[in-house]
């Protein structure tokens, strides 16, 4: 994977991908590129880029504790990769930097995408308390495993995820929480003036559906698609479905 302003990226060039402005992908809490499955990684006639954010995966740093400075290092990746204008899907806390970038520097934002999302994202205080140390952080693991799927999820993509959560740092995975209980933009949806597309699991228990919908019903012209049998990582659930709902999005914003 390529390196620019100190974060790795998966790249895929569809055929035609010049037509559309690029898709940024930004994973959530404590994961990395590869928590976006290869049919949302590799959508057709698109340019998707799949990043991994300071600290995370192969990127350089330890991470952040503010959903503005991840913004801040994905608006100097786009300098460094000359990219002025993209369309940003983010899951969970991805999505919280998207809504920052949508407000705050929408200039470079042709549109959004909000997996799992809301205005705010409370975190459990006991799920902070146990990732900020390392002696309990495999029962924060066991918690965000248990929230973060459908029961009707195959068990296999549970302990896969489950895996993948352990190898991460708990000082990242704290960092990000805290960014995410910091975040607050429930007074200002109605000035993102990009198109935006909300998706949610039916069987979201991190952020519930009532919180997408609140999303979709703020954010003037969104659209809502909840999913049924779907938890916080619906992405990776039902990857061909959120991968349709996000082609079909993208092909709609006007060039």
């Amino acid at each position: 994977m390529p390196n620019a302003a100190g974060i790795y990226y998966h790249a895929y060039e569809g055929a035609g991908g010049g037509k559309h402005p690029p898709v940024v992908l930004i994973h959530g809490a404590g994961g990395h590129h590869l928590y976006w499955p290869s049919q949302i990684r590799r959508m057709p006639g698109l340019r998707v880029f799949a990043l991994d954010l300071p600290g995370h995966g192969k990127s350089e740093g330890r991470g952040e504790q503010s959903i503005a400075l991840y913004a801040e290092s994905i608006l100097q990746w786009l300098l460094a990769v000359d990219i002025h204008r993209a369309i940003f899907v983010g899951s969970s806390m991805g999505s919280a930097i998207a809504l920052h970038l949508a407000l705050n520097h929408p200039e470079h934002v042709a549109g959004i995408s909000l997996i799992g999302g809301g205005a705010r994202l409370a975190v459990n205080p006991l799920l902070l308390q146990e990732t900020s140390q390392a002696t309990t952080y495999h029962n924060a693991i066991d918690k965000l495993v248990h929230w973060y799927f459908s029961p009707q999820t195959a068990e296999d993509l549970v302990q896969l995820c489950a895996r993948r959560m352990a190898d991460i740092r708990h000082s990242v995975l704290y960092g990000d929480l805290l960014a995410c209980d910091s975040f607050d933009f429930s007074e200002c949806l109605g000035d993102i003036c990009q198109p935006t597309l909300v998706i949610c699991g039916a069987d979201d228990r991190m952020t519930p559906p009532r919180l997408s919908q609140s999303l979709s019903r703020s954010i003037p012209g969104a659209r809502l698609e909840l999913i049924e049998h779907g938890g916080h990582m619906v992405m990776i659930e039902h990857p061909d479905l959120v991968a349709s709902h996000l082609l079909q999005f993208i092909q709609s914003i006007p060039l």
